[in-house]
């Protein structure tokens, strides 16, 4: 069942301008607020859904919902403006190989968000690969926000690994059948 802001209609928008998501396996009750806040504090609360797990936050401005079957995340996926996600690989990877705009914050094991840090770890090397906008905080995430033209879109990536990677891959395991 999904849910719009403080009603529980739930309906979800034709039209999702801000696309929030955080996974399904752990809450990020820290991105799911300061989008929250953001949404009130700049009138777009009817732009941004989200959808926000077993979070023990309930959004008061924006609509969300815990967890969406995959066709309707796709569809709101696909027409969003931006994607503001978690750092998780799956909605990465999905935002690069459909050239959406995605703006990442990732989850801090010293905040209890994760068991370790590989989401600074990813983050990191995306940035330094030019593919991901991040949000190191909450007021950082807060900026981007404030100026979404500053978020653009990765460089495209096929569905497949590039050829010399296969080569490389079939080598080694050739190579260890010896």
């Amino acid at each position: 069942m999904s849910h719009r802001g403080v009603s529980s209609s739930g309906v979800v928008p034709e039209v999702v301008k801000i696309f929030v998501t955080v996974g399904t396996e752990l809450p990020f009750d820290r991105l799911v607020v300061a989008v929250d806040e953001w949404a009130a504090r700049n009138g777009c609360a009817d732009e941004v859904y989200a959808q926000i797990g077993e979070s023990d936050v309930v959004p008061r401005h924006i609509g969300w919902v815990r967890f969406i079957e995959k066709p309707e995340f796709d569809r709101i996926f696909d027409q969003a403006e931006v994607i503001v996600s978690h750092a998780g690989m799956g909605t990465i990877l999905s935002a690069l190989d459909r050239q959406r705009r995605l703006l990442v914050m990732p989850r801090r094991a010293s905040l209890g968000e994760h068991r370790n840090d590989h989401q600074l770890a990813t983050t990191n090397r995306l940035v330094a690969l030019d593919q991901v906008q991040v949000a190191t905080d909450t007021d950082d995430l807060v900026r981007h926000l404030d100026d979404l033209a500053t978020v653009s879109s990765g460089m495209q990536i096929g569905h497949y690994a590039e050829e010399s990677l296969i080569a490389a891959i079939r080598s080694r395991i050739y190579a260890s059948r010896l």
